[in-house]
């Protein structure tokens, strides 16, 4: 019997399982292949064929020594395109930035700083009212504000969680809840019961400490409020 027709050698037989698993395996990764391209599709995100990719890789002067000199002048275009883009989205006039990571405000005026005072935001503390009862967060509100009013000489009417940190009972009397010269001589107010206000405790200023207000000390609230009136924008992140 020849060569040809004799039965294979266990050698040979691995041979031949060896080449059948590779196929295999080649089928089996080009599925998975297809089966993410389809799902990362659905996403948003577009692939070109290599010869497609390949051609515009051509275009764009692959072996020319004259592409990264053209690159570089698209990519320059572009960040002025981008530059100009943000300049339409800057905010005009006056208007209050507080980064409330830092603890830092400022005031400005188109591009130019008006003045940057040190401040104090949210703790992000929780507070618990008893064993399954109610429970604040204090952090301070991010996004865009503005000033709906201002207020000299304001008075804090001492919300129920005041009364739950302080372990007091919390007064039937609404009297009982005005408390005079804790939010410093001025405040500006911007919506749902968050103030930009003074302090008595300045040496605290520059920490995450707050309820949620934006505190400032004495000198820095003085310029605030000879500067900025009802309707300034306020931006918090």
């Amino acid at each position: 019997m020849d060569a040809e027709h004799q039965t294979p050698t266990w050698r040979a037989g691995l041979a031949w399982l060896a080449t059948r698993w590779r196929r295999a395996a080649a089928v089996a990764g080009g599925v998975s292949a297809l089966a993410l391209l389809a799902a990362w599709a659905g996403t948003g995100y577009a692939y070109a064929p290599y010869a497609v990719a390949a051609a515009e890789a051509h275009a764009l002067g692959a072996g020319d020594t004259a592409a990264p000199e053209r690159t570089t002048a698209r990519l320059r275009a572009r960040q002025r395109q981008l530059r100009t883009q943000l300049a339409r989205l800057r905010p005009r006039g006056l208007y209050i930035v507080i980064d409330q990571t830092n603890n830092r405000l400022y005031l400005r005026k188109d591009d130019e700083p008006v003045l940057e005072a040190i401040c104090s935001a949210g703790s992000g503390m929780v507070l618990k009212e008893g064993e399954g009862g109610r429970q604040w967060v204090f952090d301070t509100p991010r996004g865009r504000f503005q000033v709906l009013s201002r207020i000299e000489n304001p008075v804090w009417k001492k919300p129920d969680w005041a009364f739950v940190e302080q372990g007091e009972p919390i007064p039937s009397n609404a009297a009982e809840r005005f408390e005079a010269g804790t939010l410093g001589e001025y405040a500006f107010y911007f919506g749902n019961g968050y103030l930009i206000h003074g302090t008595l405790y300045e040496r605290l200023l520059g920490r995450s400490v707050t309820h949620g207000c934006i505190r400032l000390g004495r000198d820095d609230l003085r310029q605030l409020w000879a500067k900025v009136p009802v309707g300034t924008p306020i931006y918090i992140y």
